[in-house]
């Protein structure tokens, strides 16, 4: 007993005094530990302060079915079934089956309500049974912040966010994943808790360890009117053609402010969403957009001028053992350079790089990479597409390669990248690098400003840049894009329709087609740039890009330039006949003080009809763009505010 007594002493001195620390420590990490407490995300706005981005807290309600007595979970379970059933909407029955069925499992966490709001977290936890809390109602609740965008589905995979899946593995799409690290996130606290059984943790003290820093509020350019305009503008136009993709991006000219950028993707069931950032992301074969590009090399390195005369022949010509065609039927004959963009010939584009550089083509390679199209715009938002542009030495470079890349072939760029550079041409050759915010705040106190970035002082010179926005004016007054003009909007720009998967064995039997257009508005002082592509239309109902991505142009176009306007007087967007004019400058005298009596718009522009018809407070229906062909509300009719009228359009 002595010898065993001895071994017991010697033990608890071992305990106590050599392995001391790791005991201790064991028994500190059983009863406490440090518990992060997640900093609030900062909050993502637009350009005048509507929000894109927040954060806001979620709860799931569990319930502990073996905490409370018998006699409590018996008192209680029938209210707290039928409060259930209100909330839920399922029988009482049911509640009470699956509450007995959890308890007789002694199912500690079982789900009551998962995700909800903090309104609806206030009234479960007063509930019957769950409103005497954690011990004695078995009451569990888990917060969490969950990230939500105001505006619902538009411009979402711009915005973004930041997501860290169970393998500790990032995704950082948008604006919300680009910024967040350094901007958004803001720093965890830390709280240490001590366990007090049955699974239940409580603080230790009545104050953080370390207390939690909110992240900052990321101020973007987005606009959400201009946004609202591109992204319903794209939408129509993708539902129409039942394409299978699309994009588009507006650019405030002087700045490179992105104020609104649509990506819509088709779904299996015929719905569209923001899919992925094509706009970004996606770098492709552009089309007829490059011609631009490579006219304006041309020009530059003055290997021709605009009036240099060029023989497209009839519609077919051969360049090393490879014809290429022109859409239109029986060719352009011999035309000017500048009608050969106009026109959108690819053989007459083919005609001038081929004779121009065919001897030197690193000086055509060259004058592209001084424009640093060979490169990624450089910017934030993750998963920019690189472009390629092959050279001398290449795998895809052959004697071909000069007049396939001339009409935009055999290399490949991303809507941003091409909208860039049109944005320069409207900027009077200062290319500037997109922008998507502004400014970091903390509350209203700036703690980041961002400013315009200048890529390239001027792309080109005077002469040139004067020469190339006469021509994409041209374009769409009486070149391909003549189905978009309006004498009384002025709009530049450039057509683009390119063939894709046309390697695929069944390309011939089912033709697929890249629709584009690119340009700025308006044409005689540029506000904005703006690109629309739109992927795989149903050739059936057309495919060319005056007729797909053209309309969403001038749509866009027309409707910013009505809505804010960027000058002083806006002139009207369509013809207006003179009989029409007069009833309407009859109408206003009397519109003045009487604001209840139903003018006549019929023969107005829809633009001007919906204007005036908005301001007397009335819910206008139309069916297009147009004139106003019929009014559902007779002229001289007494209205009331909200009444609905319905235009139909010629």
């Amino acid at each position: 007993m002595f010898l065993f007594a001895i071994a017991v002493l010697f033990k608890l001195c071992s305990i106590q005094f050599v392995d001391g620390d790791k005991y201790r420590s064991l028994a500190e990490k059983r009863t406490i530990k440090s518990v992060t407490i997640p900093a609030n995300r900062g909050n993502v706005y637009d350009s005048e302060g509507s929000l894109l981005a927040t954060s806001v807290p979620k709860y799931d309600i569990r319930f502990d079915a073996v905490t409370p007595s018998s006699k409590t979970f018996e008192k209680y379970l029938k209210p707290l079934c039928d409060s259930l059933h209100v909330f839920g909407g399922k029988p009482s029955s049911y509640y009470q089956n699956v509450l007995r069925r959890a308890r007789a499992n002694r199912n500690r966490y079982h789900l009551i309500a998962r995700n909800i709001g903090y309104s609806d977290y206030i009234r479960l936890r007063n509930f019957p049974l769950l409103g005497l809390g954690a011990f004695k109602g078995g009451l569990i609740v888990e917060q969490k912040t969950k990230r939500e965008h105001p505006m619902g589905g538009m411009a979402e995979r711009t915005i973004g966010y930041e997501r860290i899946d169970d393998q500790g593995n990032v995704t950082r799409p948008g604006i919300d994943g680009a910024f967040g690290v350094k901007y958004l996130r803001g720093t965890d606290g830390k709280r240490l808790k001590q366990n007090i059984g049955k699974g239940q943790w409580k603080p230790i003290a009545d104050y953080n360890q370390i207390e939690p820093k909110d992240g900052y509020d990321v101020y973007t350019t987005i606009n959400v009117n201009i946004q609202d305009i591109a992204h319903h503008a794209l939408l129509k136009q993708l539902e129409y053609y039942e394409a299978e993709h699309g994009c588009v991006v507006v650019m405030e000219v002087k700045t490179g402010e992105i104020k609104a950028i649509s990506n819509l993707g088709k779904t299996k069931s015929g719905s569209y969403y923001e899919k992925l950032n094509y706009a970004v992301g996606e770098s492709q074969e552009p089309g007829s957009t490059f011609k631009t590009i490579a006219l304006v090399a041309a020009l530059e390195d003055k290997v021709i001028d605009t009036s240099t005369v060029i023989d497209t022949e009839n519609g077919s010509k051969r360049f090393y053992g490879r014809s290429i065609s022109d859409s239109h039927h029986g060719g352009f004959g011999k035309i000017s350079a500048a009608r050969a963009l106009e026109v959108s010939s690819n053989i007459g584009l083919a005609t001038i790089i081929d004779e121009g550089y065919s001897k030197n083509p690193e000086k055509f390679i060259n004058r592209l990479k001084s424009w640093h199209i060979d490169q990624p715009l450089g910017i934030p938002i993750k998963g920019e597409g690189k472009p390629v542009i092959p050279e001398p030495g290449d795998a895809k470079w052959s004697r071909n390669a000069l007049p396939s890349m001339a009409y935009g072939y055999n290399l490949s760029v991303t809507p941003l990248q091409t909208l860039t550079f049109y944005n320069a041409i409207a900027n009077d050759g200062v290319m500037v690098k997109p922008r998507f915010i502004y400014s970091v705040k903390e509350l209203d106190t700036p703690i980041e400003t961002f400013h315009k970035e200048v890529i390239n002082e001027k792309i080109c010179s005077e002469e040139t840049i004067k020469e190339v926005q006469a021509i994409l004016e041209n374009v769409v007054k009486h070149g391909t894009g003549k189905s978009l003009y309006n004498p009384y909007f002025s709009m530049a720009g450039k057509t683009g329709t390119a063939r894709t998967e046309y390697w695929m064995a069944d390309w011939k039997t089912n033709k697929r087609y890249v629709s584009s257009f690119a340009g700025y508005f308006p044409a005689d002082n540029p506000k904005y740039s703006c690109i629309v592509v739109i992927h795989k239309p149903s050739v059936k109902k057309g495919f060319y890009g005056a007729d797909v991505s053209g309309p969403v142009f001038k749509s866009i176009a027309q409707k910013i330039f009505t809505d804010t306007p960027i000058i002083d007087e806006v002139n009207s967007l369509q013809v207006v006949d003179e009989s029409a004019s007069k009833e309407f400058e009859g109408f206003y005298e009397t519109a003045q003080t009487y604001k209840t009596i139903m003018p006549r718009v019929v023969g107005l522009p829809v633009m001007d009809a919906v204007a005036l018809l908005e301001n007397l407070g009335l819910k206008v229906e139309m069916d297009g763009l147009g004139e106003v062909k019929s009014q559902s509300i007779p002229k001289g009719q007494k209205i009331k505010k909200n009444q609905k009228v319905v235009l139909k359009i010629s």
